[in-house]
């Protein structure tokens, strides 16, 4: 997955003399089977990891019989929502009802494409990269609203308003807290968020105004991505499933695992974006363990650290109990958007006088 630019990708098809269209759609297909692998692969390993932290946390073993330690259990899952049949109910709308899994599937395939592995591995570096994965990702939320609406089912209706409501009203702090990082790397492209953090990460070298925006990014992140304690819109005890009560076999599938995509999405923009992205740990005036640093593979320090943000929020998942529908939305109107909003302030402040390292 070398770095390829839309400048070369127009290239090829212009230069028609050179290749043809079987070509090109060759070449289309296979990044398209290299990403659904990579993303399959990413949703079953996570799984497997919530299933063994969830049973460290509450004293248990977790999946052991299938496979060595249970490695193979994800896998069995997976083999039995293929085979499983697929139901729909009578009187819903047969064609929406199809569509809606492929459409928040879709914004997690077109999501990964922006994100830096390392320098040189990118499925496509655009200059206005985060603008983009901003605008991708809200593609979801459709898919939610056709999945609840077309069910003929009021509890997955209710699921879906709920699961719309929740995510963008928290996709307002998400896009404030980007903008501080934007404000200080003074780009718009992912690489280049990276590569402005050579001399420091800038969770640590934005002073208190970046840490802010970390804790608002991450804490929205969760309430988008409709995990515990934010899960209301998936209520067990009140709405079944939420809005995917009415679908099962492969169909099901698809939703779980553009929500696990969506995990390793969301942790890999915050790495991103407050972490170094590929970029080693460093100490200032401390030479041999910097170089010691350097030693390590730059998609190893990503996966490192996209790993961590997993963890804590596996760790949230399991520790914390659900929030009131009140008290979600307190926390956002009240808290974070205004709080966001001041911290907005305070970075243009910072970086117009250079207060920042």
């Amino acid at each position: 997955m070398t770095t390829y630019h839309i400048e070369n990708f127009a290239n090829i098809i212009n230069n028609s003399y050179q290749t043809n269209i079987f070509t090109i759609f060759a070449y289309v297909l296979l990044i398209f089977i290299g990403i659904l692998a990579y993303i399959t692969l990413v949703a079953l390993t996570l799984i497997y990891v919530e299933r063994k932290v969830c049973a460290a946390i509450q004293c248990r073993i977790g999946p052991n019989r299938t496979g060595w330690w249970g490695l193979l259990q994800p896998v069995a899952d997976a083999i039995k929502l293929v085979l499983k049949e697929k139901n729909s109910p009578l009187y819903c709308d047969k064609l929406l009802h199809f569509i809606a899994p492929m459409f928040c599937l879709g914004a997690c395939l077109s999501s990964l494409l922006i994100i830096p592995f390392s320098h040189n591995i990118q499925v496509i570096n655009l200059n206005v990269g985060i603008l983009y994965w901003s605008a991708v990702s809200s593609l979801g939320i459709l898919g939610i609203l056709i999945a609840g609406w077309s069910s003929y089912n009021k509890w997955s209706l209710l699921g879906a308003i709920r699961s719309a409501s929740q995510m963008l009203s928290y996709e307002l702090s998400i896009i404030l807290s980007i903008m501080v990082i934007v404000i200080y790397a003074g780009t718009l492209d992912v690489q280049k968020i990276v590569l402005s953090q050579l001399d420091g990460w800038w969770i640590f070298k934005g002073h208190i105004v970046t840490v802010i925006s970390f804790l608002i990014f991450f804490v929205a992140s969760v309430a988008e991505l409709n995990r515990t304690p934010f899960d209301l819109p998936e209520g067990e005890s009140e709405l079944g499933a939420g809005f995917h009560t009415e679908y099962s076999g492969i169909q099901f599938g698809f939703f779980f695992l553009a929500e696990y995509i969506n995990v390793f999405i969301t942790s890999a923009i915050i790495v991103t974006l407050f972490l170094g992205g590929w970029l080693p740990f460093h100490l200032y005036g401390m030479l041999s363990f910097n170089n010691a640093m350097n030693g390590i593979h730059p998609i190893i320090w990503f996966f490192l650290k996209v790993s961590l943000i997993i963890f804590i929020i596996v760790w949230i998942r399991w520790t914390l109990p659900r929030l009131r529908i009140d008290q979600l939305i307190y926390l956002e109107w009240k808290f974070l958007l205004p709080l966001g909003l001041v911290n907005i302030v305070l970075s243009a402040i910072s970086v117009l006088y250079s207060f920042h390292f």
